[in-house]
Formats: C-alpha cells, sequence, structure tokens
C-alpha cells in the first residue's frame, strides 16, 4: 500500500468529530484507507444486495447492530440512514463513532448536508500525489509517460495500463453514478460533453460557448459542470478578486483533477503523440495546477489557489494567497528557461508590489534569482509554501 499524506488529517478528524466522511472520485482508494486507518471497525458495504436491504427495511436495527460504530461504505445506497445516524449521533459524545464513505459523491453530499451538517467531519481524498508517488519510488522519471499515466490507485498498485483502465473509468462513472442522478437523461450527449471539456482543460470556462457546441441550454450545461465538480472529475479555478485598478477576467479556469483522463478523452494513447500535441503545454499545467491543489486537500486545508488575466492579455496561472501574502506562480511545459518565461511575471509583480515569484517547468536548473524569482523543476512544488 503507497502510504497516504491524507492519513494524518483523517485520523485528526476522527478524533474531533463524532462521524467522518470520506468523499472523492471513484477508485482513489478511499476504502483502502479507511479500512487500514480503522482496523478496529467492522466493515460493511451497503453494495451488497443483503446488508442494502436490512438497512433500507430497518435502518433503525441495521445501526444498532454497531454498537461501538463501523466503516459504512456506499452509503448514499440507503438514504434513509443518515436520518437515523443523526439521531445517534446527537445522543453520543463519543468521536469518530461512524466512518461513512461512498463513491457517487453527487449524491452522498446532498444526504451529508441535509442531515448531519456540523456533525460530521470531511476529508477529500484524491489521487496520488508525485510527493506519494515519489515516496514509493513509483513516479515516473518522464513527465510525458506522467502525464499518459496520471495519479489513479489502480494503475500503480494493481498494473492496470492506463489504455485499459481510463476508459472503463470513464464508462463506469457516467453508467453508475450519472444515471442515478435524475437531471441527466442523455448519457451519450453527456460523454460528448466530457470530451469537449478535456479539450478546454487550462481554459476560461465559457458556459454559452459548451451550450452551443454540445447542442443543450446553459441551465443544463451549468447542472453538468456542477456535478463533474462534485463529483471529482473536475476542478474549477476561481480568478483572484483584486483587481490592482485593471479590468479583469471573471470566468474560472477549468481543471481536471487527473492528466491521464484528459489524455484519453482526448485520444491521446502514447508519449509520442503527447509530446507533439498541441494541447500538451495545457495538460502540463493541468497537472501542477492539480498537484497543488493536492498538496492543500491532503492536508484538510482549504484551496488558497486562483488565477489572474485581464483584458489585455496578461496571466498569471496560479496566485498563492496566504494572508496578505500574494505570490504569483508561472507554468512552463518547455525545459529550456526563456527571458519570455517571466513576462507575465515581471507585469504582475510591478503592478501588485509583491516581490516574490515561481516559476515551476519542465527542465531540471534550479535558480534563485536576486530579484525574487525563484526556477524549479515541477516536482520540487512541494516546496512551495502553500
Amino acid at each position: 500500500m503507497i502510504q497516504r499524506i491524507a492519513t494524518k488529517k483523517l485520523i485528526d478528524l476522527a478524533k474531533k468529530f463524532k462521524s467522518v466522511a470520506v468523499t472523492g472520485a471513484r477508485q482513489t482508494g478511499k476504502t483502502t484507507l479507511v479500512k487500514e486507518v480503522f482496523k478496529d471497525k467492522p466493515y460493511v458495504s451497503l453494495e451488497n444486495p443483503d446488508t442494502r436491504n436490512f438497512a433500507l427495511e430497518d435502518p433503525r436495527g441495521f445501526l444498532s447492530s454497531y454498537p461501538k460504530g463501523a466503516i459504512l461504505d456506499e452509503i448514499q445506497r440507503a438514504p434513509d440512514l443518515f436520518s437515523y445516524l443523526q439521531e445517534i449521533l446527537d445522543n453520543t459524545p463519543k468521536k469518530g463513532l461512524f466512518i461513512l464513505t461512498g463513491s457517487n459523491n453527487f449524491l452522498l453530499q446532498e444526504s451529508i448536508s441535509q442531515t448531519l451538517a456540523g456533525r460530521i467531519g470531511t476529508l477529500n481524498l484524491l489521487p496520488f500525489s508525485i510527493e506519494e508517488l515519489g515516496n514509493a519510488e513509483q513516479l515516473p522519471k518522464d513527465d510525458n509517460e506522467l502525464m499518459i499515466k496520471g495519479f489513479y490507485p489502480p494503475v500503480y498498485d494493481q498494473d492496470i495500463p492506463p489504455s485499459d483502465w481510463c476508459p472503463n473509468y470513464v464508462r463506469n462513472y457516467i453508467e453508475k453514478d450519472v444515471r442515478q442522478i435524475k437531471s441527466i437523461t442523455d448519457l451519450i450527449v453527456f460523454e460528448r460533453f466530457i470530451r469537449l471539456l478535456a479539450g478546454r482543460t487550462g481554459q476560461e470556462l465559457n458556459n454559452s460557448a459548451l451550450a452551443v457546441e454540445t447542442g443543450v441550454d446553459m441551465k443544463t450545461v451549468q447542472s453538468w459542470i456542477s456535478i463533474l465538480e462534485s463529483s471529482f472529475i473536475i476542478y474549477l479555478l476561481k480568478p483572484h478578486h483584486k483587481n490592482f485598478n485593471k479590468t479583469i477576467i471573471k470566468r474560472p479556469k477549468l481543471y481536471f483533477y487527473d492528466c491521464a483522463l484528459v489524455c484519453y478523452l482526448l485520444r491521446i494513447s502514447d508519449t509520442n503523440q503527447l509530446s507533439t500535441h498541441p494541447q500538451r503545454g495545457a495538460i502540463f499545467e493541468t497537472m501542477v495546477v492539480t498537484e497543488m491543489i493536492k498538496q492543500r486537500t491532503n492536508a484538510g486545508m482549504d484551496i488558497n489557489l486562483y488565477y489572474w488575466r485581464d483584458k489585455s492579455g496578461h496571466e498569471i496561472d496560479v496566485i498563492i494567497e496566504n494572508g496578505n501574502t500574494r505570490i504569483p506562480v508561472e507554468i512552463k511545459s518547455g525545459k529550456t528557461i526563456s527571458n519570455d518565461f517571466f513576462k507575465n511575471l515581471h507585469f504582475w509583480l510591478a503592478l501588485s508590489g509583491e516581490k516574490k515569484s515561481y516559476l515551476l517547468y519542465g527542465g531540471e536548473e534550479h535558480q534563485k534569482r536576486s530579484d525574487g524569482k525563484e526556477c524549479m523543476n515541477w516536482r520540487q512544488l512541494t516546496k512551495l509554501s502553500l
């Protein structure tokens, strides 16, 4: 088992809350993690038809079978349990009593917000991080190989080739999760919508353009985006709110949580294709931005990352905001440092008055420049103070 950095936060939440929910995309290792951390708790899967029928027909009797708590997996399959769990949690002083997990995050989060809000701690478990793979000595040395392979656990611990894993993942996600959500009826159009989004990773989200290209209305696009967000398929990076007296872009930027899915959806099947593909830079940026998100998420911290762009075309890929400090980060897939890499950093630093900045790029040379700019390989981003 590759050790998960989020383990520490999970244990901490179980000491503070009466129940903990571990959410995240399908196949990120949620069940593996909770069974490893809470070995003393019985594991109960609501996927089992007999178990689910017991929970549906007699929820009070089902929960009373576990007076010392349990791991309840796929709990969204028995939604009535949440109301009975609320009663149990309100009447006990015990911490970390029930650990909840589920693969359909849209339904799971909806049930939690309706009945268990304020009673439960939540941890989002994302795919493996660069640091986790590096610690396990499983991080590919070539960045093209890593982008093709992605970060989902089964590709590593079950040695499933991404060419086999990705299409099955997308099919299972659409057929198992999306089919359960009433607002989506045409699954073929929805799959085409996901492929259109893959071609826009690293770009501003333009709902009206997507509606025209997909052939659905704006409300449908917004609903589908919300579902993909809550399913941890995509992430929307918000624009930085401070404009420094400039007119700025206010739409979020779209990123997929895993670059292997992007490659599959764009029909990029090997490193040779990827190395010359026009979307390579956007896929590289996607990988780096989501790694920064993982670093915050694994620590159980809110995301403090933004992007900035004005209507003149000046753009900063990521702004790290810590209190009153803002650190701009440029992401470049090139392996040789060029003066053009610093153009937007120069502009933004002069505008904001900030002094420090980072360039994360595909090359190996590490430079600390006298003007506060630091250039480093993307694998070193764990050294950034996020």
